[in-house]
């Protein structure tokens, strides 16, 4: 019988499971189940939001029924909160064992298969095919935490060298500025730009169902494989869809993992006949500008300096009382982006 575990013994043992079976183990997660066989804990899972994780069952038990009783443990917790659909990581010989209870794959890696329960996907594409253009067309994928003259130079120069220009702003509320606020300054920041579309990522491109770094081995380059994995997924799914055959980078000058992402980008994509183009960031001063250095400047409440870096759309919100409220928070931010 499937348990939930709760105290900190269990998880514990859960731990230990999942890491003598060579996995990394991430205390993030917002259930977990396990099952005991004299008392001894032979098969664990967690659920973190929609995506399902740290699925280890020991090699004694395996090729039971143990992995099915999970799974249907986890589906119903998904139900109880009114999640949709669901995403799991598994290594690419036991791919087809989570099809068996109709999960569909969505990305196969050397190392790791990625699979969803349901028709999230194809529903996120179905839902914007009012917005497919023909043509050569281009993407930009950005987070926008908050949106800056950065993003708008780079949006402007990438419009001029295709049909048509999808921005996809990042769902994934992991940013100061959450996600409506991010997508309405993207949205009013390239106004005036009669062949861009902003469209969210929905759960597509750069979340926690596309970085899977709790299933990779102990040693494995994590940072290279789950960015890998996102871009064989927009790739393969995303880019046809919308007839994409461009995606525009901006030079990143301060963050490593950015960079890495950009030196990726230019391998997969070139599987998917997709172009990558990396475009110089745009300056102010001697220094790039970027999301950080607005942030920055709006602990200080230096509007001055804002009005250099961002559009007067997102100006107009920075002075607003709504972003006044995000300032107690800001004080502790600590990302990048």
């Amino acid at each position: 019988m499937v348990v939930r575990l709760i105290n900190k013994y269990d998880q514990l043992k859960a731990k230990e499971l999942i890491e003598e079976n060579g996995f990394t183990y991430e205390d993030k997660f917002d259930a977990m189940f396990g099952i005991f066989e004299d008392g001894e804990l032979v098969a664990t899972a967690t659920r973190d939001h929609n995506v399902f994780k740290m699925i280890c069952i020991r090699d004694s038990h395996q090729g039971g029924n143990l992995l099915g009783e999970l799974l249907t443990e986890l589906v119903n917790s998904c139900e109880f909160t009114n999640i949709k659909n669901y995403f799991v990581f598994t290594k690419p010989d036991r791919c087809q064992s989570f099809q068996y209870f109709n999960f569909h794959p969505l990305v196969n890696h050397e190392k790791l298969c990625l699979l969803e329960y349901g028709n999230g996907l194809q529903s996120y594409l179905e839902q914007n095919r009012e917005l497919v253009r023909e043509g050569n067309n281009g993407a930009v994928v950005v987070n926008c935490n908050p949106f800056t003259r950065g993003h708008q130079y780079l949006i402007e120069e990438a419009s001029r060298q295709v049909d048509h220009l999808y921005i996809f702003v990042v769902r994934e509320d992991r940013s100061i500025f959450p996600f409506d606020v991010r997508f309405r300054l993207a949205q009013e920041g390239t106004a005036h730009l009669s062949n861009v579309t902003v469209l969210d990522t929905s759960d597509y491109a750069v979340s926690q169902v596309t970085f899977p770094g709790y299933f990779l081995k102990q040693g494995d380059d994590q940072q290279t494989i789950q960015m890998e994995v996102d871009l064989h997924l927009f790739g393969k799914h995303i880019a046809p869809f919308f007839n994409i055959t461009k995606r525009f980078i901006g030079t990143e000058p301060y963050c490593r993992t950015t960079r890495i992402y950009s030196e990726t980008m230019h391998k997969v994509l070139a599987l998917y006949n997709i172009e990558t183009v990396q475009l110089e960031r745009k300056n102010i001063g001697s220094q790039p500008i970027s999301a950080s250095r607005v942030r920055e400047a709006l602990k200080r409440e230096a509007f001055e300096t804002l009005k250099d870096l961002v559009p007067d759309s997102t100006l107009g919100f920075l002075r607003s009382p709504q972003a006044r409220d995000l300032l107690t928070t800001l004080k502790d931010y600590q990302r990048r982006h």
